[in-house]
């Protein structure tokens, strides 16, 4: 690697951080939630808005941009090679707010080098970096023999229906990198299963509402019930109670479980620490907090509790050992399985599962174990989205190259990797993930960290989502020396 030229690529970013900054905070402004729209808005009036203000961004800095009927936008030149084309690829949809934030996470707030808001760290604040990548390669006319394009697109979070469509009307790049995980090449992602278990049978009428989570790939940090008052029921509570004029926090119930009484209901919620549903580890997940308390309220009927009883029962871990489908390979380590969302209507429960399943699982086993998990739990199980695991090969001199250029500059000795997490690497041909998490911070980082962020927040999909300006202005230099290197790569 030309260190001279490192040092000067560092001096130009440390000189453009806070414009960057600037830039990234008119994208967390705007609550990008990615949901069903209409035919000039496929995913809300929010995520095109967030496209026209990245592609404005792009071109106050003299780029040209392309919108592809709002599912997808480009950023690069006007003629486009794409036989001959590196494409980075990065999202402006945001996941749902969620619960217990310190601050606010559509009014972005500058706190020393951390940025914080919803979708800052992912992805808003990567999607900005790699902008300032094309324009600092341009800038200090360093020679490229790839033409490079930065796409963005609204729909990640929810499903990547914006990859669906561009694939399937429009052109791709030779190579794509997507970033979007940590350093250093991310060469494959497990497979991902959603869907939902359902009661057959209803609850009683003393189950007036059931609901958690607020989103798919989001352990839930909050879950709630809402139950018909009766005298059994606060006989049961009573003993529990701090307060009955203000709401109870009940003393003898789980510390994460809260009990408030009104005139003729009464609300159980339980309180979790959320955490990205791929990498669970760490979490509290609330669903399975608030279920184990109900299936232990003896005033319910015994069929409301033994239904609550397996609920709690499958949403207790998060290896699929419960449901059957545990298991694990070299290549992409444990499958997991996370219960993300609980719903109820008229009466019939629904519990949504997210499942990353390693790259070797045999799919049609696994869902045929599902189905019989279902049964065995005199439940229905109904399969919304079946997403194929991606697998770049290991063996491309990109993935070596990359790699050791990470661990050259940095100093670390990490490895390629599959991950759990769903990339656009799967929905893309030649791609795989490269940064721009993932890098160690340093002691004042950690320290300024626990200033400013409470236990199980900061993180992406986390509450008091929080982006670190110095790590990700580092993680851009090593971008713009891996395009360099890419040069050697034909």
């Amino acid at each position: 690697m030309d260190r001279n030229l490192y040092k000067k690529v560092g001096k130009w970013f440390d000189e453009h951080q806070e414009q960057m900054a600037d830039d990234i905070i008119r994208l967390v402004k705007i609550p990008s939630i990615s949901r069903p729209g209409k035919d000039d808005t496929p995913f809300g009036a929010a995520c095109r808005d967030c496209l026209e203000e990245m592609l404005a961004i792009g071109r106050e800095h003299g780029f040209c941009t392309e919108n592809y009927e709002n599912y997808v936008g480009s950023i690069g030149e006007s003629q486009k090679d794409w036989s001959n084309m590196i494409g980075f690829w990065n999202h402006l949809d945001v996941v749902p707010v969620g619960s217990h934030w310190q601050y606010a996470p559509f009014s972005p707030l500058r706190k020393d080098y951390f940025l914080i808001g919803r979708g800052a760290q992912d992805n808003k604040g990567p999607a900005v970096g790699m902008l300032y990548v094309m324009k600092c390669l341009r800038e200090l006319n360093i020679p490229l023999k790839h033409q490079l394009c930065l796409f963005v697109g609204c729909d990640e979070e929810r499903g990547m229906e914006d990859l669906a469509y561009y694939t399937k009307h429009y052109p791709t790049p030779w190579l794509s990198m997507i970033a979007d995980s940590g350093f250093p090449v991310c060469y494959g992602e497990k497979g991902i299963v959603e869907g939902n278990l359902k009661s057959r049978e209803p609850l009683s009428s003393l189950i007036c509402e059931l609901q958690g989570g607020s989103a798919s790939n989001m352990i839930p940090d909050s879950a709630y019930a809402l139950l018909r008052r009766t005298e059994a029921l606060d006989t049961a509570l009573s003993s529990a109670a701090a307060d009955t004029e203000t709401g109870m926090s009940a003393e003898t119930a789980p510390s994460r479980i809260t009990v408030e009484t009104g005139e003729d209901t009464i609300r159980i919620s339980a309180r979790g620490e959320s955490r990205h549903s791929a990498f669970p580890d760490g979490s509290v997940n609330a669903i399975h907090e608030l279920l184990y308390f109900l299936a232990a309220l003896t005033p319910l009927t015994q069929e409301d509790r033994d239904l609550l009883g397996r609920l709690a029962r499958l949403s207790e871990e998060y290896y699929g050992e419960r449901v059957g489908i545990s298991g694990s390979d070299e290549v992409s380590g444990k499958t997991t399985c996370a219960a993300t969302l609980l719903k109820f209507e008229e009466g019939y429960v629904s519990l949504h599962f997210n499942i990353r399943y390693a790259i070797s699982t045999d799919q049609d086993k696994m869902l045929a174990q599902i189905e019989c998990c279902a049964l065995q739990n005199r439940m229905l199980w109904v399969l919304e989205r079946n997403s194929a695991p991606s697998y770049f090969p290991k063996e491309h001199p990109a993935v070596d190259l990359l790699t050791n250029l990470y661990n050259e500059i940095t100093g670390e000795q990490k490895e390629s990797f599959v991950m759990g997490g769903g990339t656009y690497a799967r929905k893309l041909p030649r791609a795989f993930a490269y940064g721009i998490g993932g890098m160690s911070e340093s002691e004042e980082d950690q320290k300024l960290r626990k200033q400013l962020f409470l236990p199980g927040h900061g993180g992406a999909h986390e509450p008091d989502e929080g982006l670190n300006l110095r790590l990700l202005t580092e993680a851009l230099k090593i971008y713009v020396m891996a395009l360099i290197a890419l040069n050697d790569i034909s």
